[in-house]
């Protein structure tokens, strides 16, 4: 099932922009200008783990394949400001074997950059929240048993149930309102998983 990009993602196809983009400099980069909106390489530098020289060097590989841009209102050179050129982005992996092997250096880098989130929650930011924002955090793994058809369904519909609060504009967001970081993995286990058949209560 088509979800139709809800969210205003940059659709990556291309194996060459996942391998430009499957580096940890690079990935910094880009969720930080996603984040904080437009900076400069000195601006990012402290970020992304790397001198502003290299950092802009990054920066003009990524803009090569269209991930970044010039900020609007920018016209000092000296001091270039980079924009992201989406709020986000989204990949997938092509049937062909180049696809598919840029597509696992992607989502391998993805996944390591993320892999300690959680644990920097929980020790950096959960002890200091108030009791109404405490109560609502957590983590839930659950194991489901569903056809391919079944899956693509579940998964439009949480992109359409969160979609309107990932595009509200800054203007229009409620003044208490605090950003919340949603970590959702999907892994389809193999069609020979031993207990698929008896883990799920009937």
């Amino acid at each position: 099932m088509d979800s139709g990009n809800r969210f205003g993602d940059m659709e990556i196809s291309d194996p060459k922009t996942m391998r430009a983009l499957a580096h940890p400099v690079r990935l910094a980069i880009l969720e930080r200008l996603q984040r904080h909106g437009p900076a400069t390489a000195s601006r990012l530098s402290p970020h992304v783990g790397a001198t502003p020289s290299v950092t802009s060097w990054h920066l003009r590989h990524l803009a090569g394949f269209g991930l970044v841009r010039d900020a609007e209102g920018g016209t000092d050179r000296r001091e270039r400001r980079w924009a992201a050129v989406a709020r986000g982005f989204r990949f997938e992996a092509a049937e062909d074997e180049e696809g598919w092997s840029a597509a696992q250096e992607l989502a391998g880098e993805m996944f390591a950059r993320r892999a300690d989130v959680p644990l920097r929650w929980l020790t950096g930011t959960a002890p200091d929240l108030e009791p109404e924002w405490s109560r609502l955090a957590g983590a839930g793994d659950t194991r489901i048993m569903v056809t391919a058809e079944e899956l693509a369904a579940l998964k439009d519909a949480m992109e359409e149930l969160i979609a309107p609060y990932v595009a509200r504009n800054r203007d229009r967001r409620p003044p208490d309102g605090r950003g919340v970081r949603l970590l959702m993995y999907t892994m389809p286990e193999g069609a020979r998983n031993e207990g698929s058949e008896t883990d799920i209560p009937e």
